[in-house]
């Protein structure tokens, strides 16, 4: 296999910490290389680099194989040089090209152009368009000849099939859907290279399998090398033809998926204990809850449709199902930011009770303020640094030493031990992994001591000893705060291990509620299918 890449001794340091130390390897034309790691090991800065995104390597370098058109702006892989530039029928010519010498900036950009990225958590599309459109609004950015782009577009549609989908309005799709419009923009680039950053972390398992179907065929098709980053064993295995494991920064293993996973997988376990507290009073009571949207593609949607269910203090329920079943709709109810059509939600705010569906600074206004969300679309300020976005940018006015401390502990509470919660204090969110950025939303969650917390796909993109550091920090906030959690998860392994009881939801119905292992044992085969398999009984 002819090389792509030679990555040689590249080192990454933050504010005096190596994120990335002495990395050396070779990716081959055509090759779907998969990094694994757990959070902060340094898969989000390694990609970035080799994309050219933020700022330089420390020291180290990597040299781009290519062969480029003196004529045009064309860049493909180097095994096509000497050959007819596809665009304007010039000769293509070897280059080796030193990616961040600043002297060669100018292919850098052109290298750039010739490579695309799929950013986790982000979906990046314009949401009041049609799927179609996104894509014809990729080709225009790349000059596509426009007599030919509605072709070219709804062959990208089918590729990626969403032939059924190509008229619908892109904020109207599941996270699944907008995911594979995404990945049609980026192929519409025609790139040689794909960097695919934990690309499916937030979707329930079945539809990550189609995604990563997608992604194959694509790098197959287009004859496309591919760049995976995750957290997660079965996406390596749905997509590499080779495995790196990253450890704090350095390869600890490079080989077959199988045998990195391995490695990845040896020492993990869960074997701290935690007493079940009592129950309080209900601190919440829904009753026959609806919400109704008027969607120009497909009439009334019913997203919530007669609800109704009770949550005691320091219980963690669970609310399951499918894409689309009406979870994330509730989910907003209960905090306060969609107000349903119809029907009571009524919330217990010290000896008062509010009903969350009514306006007004002593109704939703007044509960609001005790309610936290963690939504899966999380956003932090990129411009503050993480005690700022713990304190001062979520209108927390703390004494600098108060502040510190209350930031530490309420970091400790997200998953981070106290030496990792000082040292990431005065760094900004660029400079964190996506695990660590998820686990940093949810301390700012935690900081504002809500009565009720809303954790919707809170394991979304975290690698397997990060769940548990967030299970622990969720059954610890539970126990020693006294704190009342609604878990809103396709992750049937984690609702089966932190959930006192589940809800399951079907069509915007609540169609069960019971004990967790009732409810999961319960599921259908397709359910089962698309949110996984937890180990349960019966």
């Amino acid at each position: 296999m002819k090389p792509l890449i030679t990555i040689d001794n590249l080192c990454m340091d933050f504010d005096g910490k190596r994120v990335l130390d002495n990395i050396s390897f070779e990716m081959g034309e055509g090759e779907v290389l998969g990094i694994i790691g757990r959070s902060g090991a340094g898969k989000t800065v390694l990609m970035h680099l080799m994309r050219g995104v933020e700022q330089p390597p420390s020291s180290g370098s990597i040299v781009y194989h290519v062969a480029a058109c003196d004529s045009c702006e064309f860049v493909g892989v180097g095994s096509t040089a000497g050959k007819a530039c596809p665009k304007c029928k010039g000769t293509l010519h070897a280059m080796d090209v030193d990616f961040w010498d600043d002297r060669n900036s100018v292919m850098k950009r052109r290298i750039m152009r010739s490579t695309a990225i799929m950013f986790q958590r982000t979906f990046a599309l314009y949401g009041n368009d049609r799927v179609i459109e996104n894509i014809l609004h990729a080709l225009d950015d790349i000059n596509y000849p426009q007599d030919k782009s509605i072709t070219r577009a709804a062959d990208l549609v089918d590729q990626v099939r969403l032939s059924h989908r190509m008229m619908h309005i892109a904020r109207d799709l599941s996270g699944g859907e907008k995911q594979r419009v995404v990945l049609a923009r980026q192929l519409a680039k025609e790139p040689f290279l794909l960097f695919a950053d934990e690309p499916t972390g937030t979707l329930d398992p079945q539809t990550a399998h189609l995604v990563h179907t997608m992604l194959t065929e694509a790098a197959e098709i287009n004859n496309m090398g591919m760049l995976v980053t995750s957290h997660f064993s079965q996406v390596i295995e749905d997509v590499a033809d080779r495995a790196m494991l990253l450890e704090e920064g350095r390869i600890v293993k490079l080989g077959s998926p199988v045998e990195v996973i391995n490695t990845f997988m040896e020492g993990l376990s869960d074997t701290e204990t935690f007493e079940s507290p009592e129950m309080g009073d209900k601190i919440l009571v829904a009753r026959d809850v609806y919400k109704r949207y008027i969607s120009v593609d497909r009439g009334v949607v019913r997203a919530v449709n007669g609800v109704s269910f009770e949550v005691s203090a320091r219980e963690i329920f669970g609310i399951i199902g499918k894409s689309g079943a009406g979870k994330t709709t509730l989910s907003r109810i209960i905090s306060g930011l969609v107000e349903p059509t119809s029907g009571e939600m009524n919330i217990r705010i010290g000896d008062d009770v509010v009903d969350m569906t009514k306006p007004g600074i002593e109704n939703r206004g007044r509960a609001k303020g005790y309610i936290g969300l963690l939504h899966q679309e999380y956003d932090l300020y990129p411009h503050r640094t993480v005690l700022d976005n713990l304190t001062d940018a979520i209108g927390l006015e703390f004494p600098k030493e108060l502040a510190m401390r209350k930031a530490i502990l309420t970091l400790r509470m997200a998953g981070f031990t106290e030496t990792k919660s000082r040292e990431i204090l005065d760094r900004y969110p660029g400079q964190l992994s996506e695990g660590e950025r998820h686990r940093v939303a949810l301390a700012q969650v935690l900081i504002r001591e809500p009565r009720l917390i809303i954790l919707d796909e809170p394991t979304g993109t975290m690698d397997p000893l990060t769940k548990i550091d967030v299970k622990h920090s969720i059954l610890h906030a539970r126990g020693e705060m006294d704190e009342t959690f609604i878990v809103v998860s396709h992750d049937m392994d984690f609702v089966k291990d932190i959930c006192d009881r589940l809800a399951l939801m079907r069509g915007g119905k609540i169609v069960q509620i019971g004990n967790t292992e009732e409810v999961l044992a319960s599921l259908t085969e397709d359910e089962r299918q698309i949110m996984g398999k937890a180990d349960v009984k019966g």
